[in-house]
């Protein structure tokens, strides 16, 4: 039987944000394919999580092997220490170190390859511009930008085929994040936010992406299913 269902390109980090977007995606009805990256992060974890949940829903999974330590510049890719606080009330408004310089710039170029080569014209990227670390490559303006740029260097949109770079949780907060993903059935056990993990797995519970999910959670009432230190 000829399979006429739209594909698309999911980002899988292996984190809360891209799996409730892998989960839209599957919702709206798209043949999925999810890419993950094995960058040199600290927190290599997150790999298990996204191998895990592409296995869950049955989608195929690539792990694209890049080597961002070459260039450093951040606490996930360089020795240099991930900043803990004692609260929300602590974290600044500052661009953190932890910040990967272009990364979701690098990583959606992979997708939009794979895309081409797929024939699909849509790509998810689980980016947040309301409880998220300030990162300039998960705001409205940079995700309107590379589409744009898509449009311009594809073939296919030489040829007048519209590349869509969707972005379901730019506008969610954390818990309507979560609350989301938990109506569509999104195993959040199978997820890890943390970006300096404990060598058994086990999430700090201090760095800025620990504390965002943890009053994700708590903003609805709900337990995060995800192990702490």
């Amino acid at each position: 039987m000829l399979n006429n269902q739209k594909k698309a390109v999911v980002l899988l980090s292996g984190g809360l944000d891209s799996a409730t977007a892998m989960a839209m995606a599957l919702r709206d009805g798209f043949e999925v394919y999810a890419l993950s990256f094995s960058y040199g992060q600290r927190h290599s974890i997150e790999l298990g999580c996204a191998a895990e949940q592409a296995a869950e829903k049955a989608v195929e999974h690539k792990v694209v092997e890049i080597d961002l330590r070459t260039f450093g510049g951040s606490a996930l890719t360089a020795d240099i220490e991930v900043p803990k606080h004692g609260s929300m009330d602590e974290l600044g408004d500052e661009i953190p170190i932890t910040y990967v310089p272009a990364r979701n710039t690098i990583f959606l170029s992979y997708a939009l390859a794979w895309a081409e080569v797929l024939g699909a014209f849509d790509i998810f990227i689980g980016v947040n511009a309301l409880d998220y670390s300030g990162y300039p490559d998960c705001r409205p303006e940079f995700v309107a930008a590379y589409e744009a740029m898509a449009n311009l260097a594809t073939v296919a949109g030489v040829q007048g085929k519209k590349m869509t770079i969707h972005a379901p949780l730019i506008e969610m907060g954390k818990a309507e994040i979560i609350q989301c993903g938990l109506d569509l059935g999104v195993d959040y056990a199978k997820t890890t936010s943390c970006y300096d993990p404990a060598p058994d797995g086990r999430s700090c519970g201090h760095c800025d992406s620990c504390l965002l999910r943890k009053k994700g959670f708590g903003d609805i009432g709900e337990t995060d299913p995800r192990k702490y230190v």
